[in-house]
């Protein structure tokens, strides 16, 4: 699939990193390009509103092509991990499926793979929601009202709610997730969706879908998150109707989106709250430091350590197949690989972004290795 997308750098499937140096030369010598050459167009650094001030360290167009283009070749044929299997939609998706977006935090885009597949944002949809309740309520609020500690358990468990005394512990396990949409101001749930969802756009910078198919799957099978949210009313920790909020939750991991959207979604809390291909402040500047601080401790469920020891870089995982991943103040990498690992992330997802991450030496603990 080749996709000729404006303001996007398209590294077509089929192009080894000869193939590209190749396109490259020809380029040079004969001032035009081959039909399946990268397209280029760049956001100009003016137009661009950010509090952050460090793009001038990004690497080059060149070093994340290539890097782009050989984490594909080097995973897509990777079949290790499974799909999701308790959502019946889930357990359908392709599981070849394989898309890689990049997107830096002054607006450039390269893209990879199937990175217009759709498919549902399950739980990276809590790190907006997240987003809104900080800019709602401020961090010292959220943090006191929903916790911000990794469990050590799976993200579905009573007994962390039982164990740990803040019961809802992190905004990242479905306790805290489900009280963080109960967080969310509103007068009603339809009010609550409404804000949660018009979020999530402003994050892409576009209107997200909604997958009937896959919340039909799972707002008929949600017992588990149901027992939860009324044990978590019991220890006054959930600020809506338990329900409800279950509810409205449900929705807001049935949003569709790509791994170009997850990308564009991410740059925005690399960028400062500023969304660097729309120009819109979307959080401000001073809450996505707090909220990729937890997504580093607690992003990727209970293996989030092995993550953060690999690549020193804030993510978030999702059982649709999803990775995104932050890279403060430079880029944000999004990935669709519907197969999981036993922890309940992407394995092509992980596999890719830790090698865009470490290959262009982006770890945030090892400074000067630009």
């Amino acid at each position: 699939m080749n996709i000729s997308t404006t303001g996007v750098k398209r590294i077509p499937k089929s192009m080894t990193w000869a193939a590209v140096s190749f396109v490259f030369f020809v380029f040079l010598f004969s001032g035009c390009t081959a039909q399946q050459a990268v397209k280029t167009t760049t956001t100009q650094p003016a137009d661009i509103v950010s509090s952050v001030g460090v793009t001038d360290q990004l690497p080059s167009d060149k070093a994340i092509e290539t890097v782009v283009a050989e984490a594909y070749a080097k995973f897509k044929t990777n079949q290790d991990g499974k799909n999701a299997d308790y959502i019946k939609a889930l357990a359908e998706v392709d599981s070849k499926l394989f898309g890689i977006t990049v997107v830096t935090a002054d607006g450039r885009i390269f893209d990879i793979g199937d990175v217009q597949s759709e498919f549902s944002i399950q739980s990276i949809s809590k790190v907006f929601t997240y987003a809104r309740i900080m800019q709602e309520h401020g961090h010292a609020a959220v943090k006191e009202k929903i916790g911000v500690n990794a469990t050590g358990l799976p993200f579905n468990s009573m007994m962390a709610v039982e164990m740990i005394p803040e019961r809802t512990v992190n905004p990242f396990v479905n306790a805290g997730a489900i009280a963080s949409t109960s967080l969310v101001t509103a007068d009603d749930s339809n009010a609550r969706w409404e804000t949660i969802k018009s979020n999530m756009d402003a994050f892409a910078g576009r209107t997200l879908s909604f997958n009937e198919k896959v919340y039909d799957s799972e707002v008929n099978d949600n017992l588990g998150n149901q027992a939860l949210s009324k044990r978590l009313q019991a220890y006054g920790r959930i600020y809506s109707d338990p329900l409800e909020a279950t509810t409205v939750y449900t929705k807001q991991c049935s949003v569709n989106v790509t791994s170009h959207d997850l990308a564009v979604m991410g740059a925005a809390l690399a960028n400062g709250g500023v969304n660097p291909v729309t120009k819109k402040k979307v959080i401000d500047a001073n809450h996505p430091p707090y909220i990729l601080a937890v997504m580093a401790t607690a992003g990727l469920y209970d293996n989030a350590g092995s993550w953060l020891y690999e690549t020193g870089t804030p993510a978030k995982s999702g059982v649709g197949g999803g990775i995104l991943a932050v890279v403060p103040g430079k880029l944000a990498i999004g990935v669709f690989a519907p197969p999981l690992d036993s922890y309940g992330n992407s394995v092509r997802g992980q596999l890719a972004a830790a090698y865009i991450i470490n290959t262009l030496g982006l770890n945030s603990f090892a400074p000067g290795k630009q």
